[in-house]
């Protein structure tokens, strides 16, 4: 009698433990499914979501395919010349021919006007002036060519693998190249500094020439103008050859994300969607 007393206490002891396995399997596995956030769709061509604060690439397509940067190449310039000549800003920018003969979009600059480079490269990121782009590079470097190369160095400083830049505005010219991957390493790089920050958020900007009467631009940067929450950056970009190109940049509780989307007809919504996206990862709303 008590070895059968015996049994059926054991045996209601192993079915008590096999109710509580499975209840707890089905609700890890509940708990787990409630975690898993899906990325957003996205109809570009190479697109890279990175938390700017530890490297991590958190969504990725097409990521080291080469592609045209377009405009977003001006993000480099911006870095090199802050890299190269930081503590020079204030001095007046020579303004050559050359640099006014960029075809659109430009700044507006002429031929002696009277403008230290800091003010320049404000105009270059809100107005995403070709003319401006040029000014700074033959400023900096002393000539386009030779300030392309101090990129191409200065990207791969920054984390950039498979990135060679021959113009500092973007436009099409064959061999000047980036990657989705690449473009968000040398954003991720830049955003650790003030002054790059500074000079990637502006929704307006009054150019102060000193010659003539100051100019008010605004951002072509919708992203920005829309005023998502914690948008700070950074930069669009736009030709025939790379289609709409934009990198995308918020802070939120400390924390930064970067998305950068190569020819995508559907930038601006997704740009906000994939924010989104790597927030709720990070448990920041």
């Amino acid at each position: 009698m008590i070895s059968l007393t015996t049994n059926l206490f054991t045996m209601w002891k192993r079915i008590i433990f096999m109710i509580a396995f499975i209840g707890a399997t089905l609700l890890g596995s509940s708990i787990s499914y409630a975690a898993y956030i899906a990325p957003p769709s996205t109809v570009g061509e190479a697109v890279v979501l990175i938390d700017a604060d530890t490297k991590e690439i958190l969504f990725a397509k097409n990521p080291d395919k080469w592609m045209h940067p377009a405009s977003t190449t001006k993000m480099v310039t911006l870095l090199t010349a802050l890299e190269l000549k930081g503590t020079q800003l204030d001095e007046l920018a020579t303004i050559s021919s050359y640099a006014t003969s960029m075809e659109e979009s430009n700044l507006g600059v002429r031929v002696g006007d009277q403008i230290t480079l800091e003010a320049v490269i404000e105009g270059m990121m809100v107005a995403s002036g070709n003319d401006a782009a040029v000014v700074v590079a033959e400023n900096v470097s002393g000539s386009v060519e030779k300030f392309g190369k101090d990129m191409t160095r200065i990207a791969t400083k920054a984390g950039a693998k498979n990135s060679v830049f021959l113009n500092p505005h973007g436009l099409t010219q064959m061999g000047h190249h980036s990657t989705a991957r690449d473009l968000a390493m040398i954003a991720a790089y830049g955003m650790k500094y003030q002054m790059f920050r500074d000079k990637v958020a502006n929704d307006y900007y009054k150019v102060p020439y000193q010659n003539r009467a100051p100019v008010t631009i605004r951002t072509t940067n919708h992203f920005i103008r829309n005023k998502y929450p914690g948008a700070n950056g950074l930069k669009t970009g736009f030709t025939n050859a790379a289609g709409e190109c934009l990198i995308a940049s918020a802070t939120r509780n400390g924390h930064t994300m970067i998305v950068v989307m190569l020819n995508d007809d559907n930038r601006w919504e997704e740009a906000v969607q994939f924010l989104d996206y790597g927030f709720k990862l990070r448990g920041v709303i």
